[in-house]
């Protein structure tokens, strides 16, 4: 049997089962210090199983490649505490026989969805992923994309929509896309959260705009077949449409893939896409 570990900056997901993402059993508490959340990991995780294979999907940002000297590592992380923690290191003293495999949140979610969500079968995806920030997965020729870090999307500089004054609440770059689009800009535009807020409202007709020209950007570097957009913000009615009606229009026929209705659509896999990613790390 494997084990999986999901760990979001709010909340913490720790689940059993086999490598195709099948959950046998999971347990779901609020992330604290890393001493407190990996310590009750790894309190769960020893009362059901010793198991042959970990996987990982974390909060960002964080150190993905296994080359690296301080692999595991929570880099400069906005999450008290967390800097300079190392995940795997952690793991690694309480399951030394484990074979341990980390990916960001948002690949792991990627591969679910790629695999057994809402982009079955295709080996080309992005999952974008907007709640307090604004992330993205992706799968590019079958493969998670990474680099020097990991794709670090909701840091894309969008041109901002005409008429458009809100400074943008990113402290790095203001107005980047999430500085403009995250939920914790729809809050701080706006006076309250997205969820207070009707479908009709201003509001998804802006964030719509930031959306789509953020997916412009993906199409222009790692062509994705189809875009799931999830997370809190998401939910509203017709954003999913609406973004889709705008990245067609940006395009201007130039990429075909955009042409293959539905391109823009909702994670099949809702709030499990991340802990069944995980599992299916064990099997990479």
């Amino acid at each position: 049997m494997n084990a999986a570990l999901e760990l979001g900056g709010t909340k913490t997901v720790v689940a059993v089962g086999e490598n195709n993402g099948d959950l046998l059993d999971e347990y779901r508490f609020p992330t604290t210090t890393p001493e407190e959340t990996l310590g009750r990991v790894v309190e769960w995780i020893s009362a059901k199983t010793s198991p042959e294979a970990i996987g990982i999907a974390a909060f960002g940002p964080v150190r993905i490649d296994t080359k690296a000297t301080d692999w595991g590592t929570m880099l400069a992380s906005p999450k008290p505490h967390w800097n300079g923690f190392s995940i795997t290191a952690a793991l690694l003293a309480a399951f030394p026989e484990s074979n341990i495999t980390l990916e960001t949140d948002v690949n792991a979610a990627c591969l679910a969805e790629a695999r057994i969500g809402a982009a079955a079968g295709m080996e080309n995806v992005a999952y974008i992923t907007i709640g307090t920030g604004i992330g993205a997965g992706i799968l590019c020729g079958g493969r998670l994309l990474h680099g020097a870090l990991h794709p670090e999307f909701g840091h894309i500089l969008v041109p901002r929509k005409m008429g458009d004054e809100f400074a943008g609440i990113c402290p790095f770059h203001g107005d980047c896309l999430e500085g403009m689009a995250s939920g914790s800009a729809i809050g701080r535009r706006w006076g309250k959260p997205a969820h207070e807020l009707s479908s009709d409202h201003p509001a998804w007709e802006i964030e719509a705009w930031y959306l789509a020209h953020g997916i412009i950007g993906l199409l222009a570097i790692s062509p994705p077949q189809r875009v799931v957009i999830g997370g809190g913000v998401s939910q509203v009615e017709g954003l999913h449409d609406k973004t889709e009606e705008l990245v067609r229009v940006l395009a201007g026929g130039y990429f075909p893939a955009v042409n293959e209705a539905p391109y823009v659509v909702a994670p099949k896999l809702g709030q499990k896409a991340g802990i069944r990613g995980a599992l299916m790390l064990t099997g990479l």
